[in-house]
């Protein structure tokens, strides 16, 4: 499925893909098998529940190691101070170069909460 998912992302943007962009789809990958798995806990499943969280760690351990939650805040606070980001209205910027930063070693989601939070 995996070769699938990256061979469409080619066709779909008639590039070749970088590590990057591999990445990306690898983590999709997971997040959609975590999702589906705890949509198979939920209807007493749990047959498939194994096998989707099954193939989410196999896919894992193609991804590299997400950095602690207190270095993001360590890596947000950094970024906030040098682009003087003080507003909800600069969360893209910080964003943007938070994940030109350590693009695949962060949850973008927990870093996404972060930054709400040191900017409101």
């Amino acid at each position: 499925m995996l070769m699938a998912a990256i061979k469409q992302k080619e066709i779909d943007t008639r590039i070749e893909i970088t590590v990057a962009d591999i990445l990306s789809i690898i983590e999709k990958q997971v997040q959609q098998r975590f999702e589906a798995a705890e949509i198979y806990e939920k209807a007493g499943r749990n047959e498939l529940f194994d096998k989707e969280m099954a193939e989410a760690e196999i896919l894992k351990a193609y991804l590299p190691e997400k950095l602690s939650e207190e270095e993001v805040r360590l890596i947000i606070s950094t970024i906030i101070n040098e682009t003087g980001a003080n507003t909800l209205k600069d969360m893209g910027t910080v964003m943007a170069k938070l994940k030109d930063q350590a693009d695949g070693k962060i949850n973008m989601k927990t870093a996404s909460q972060i930054v709400k939070e040191s900017l409101s």
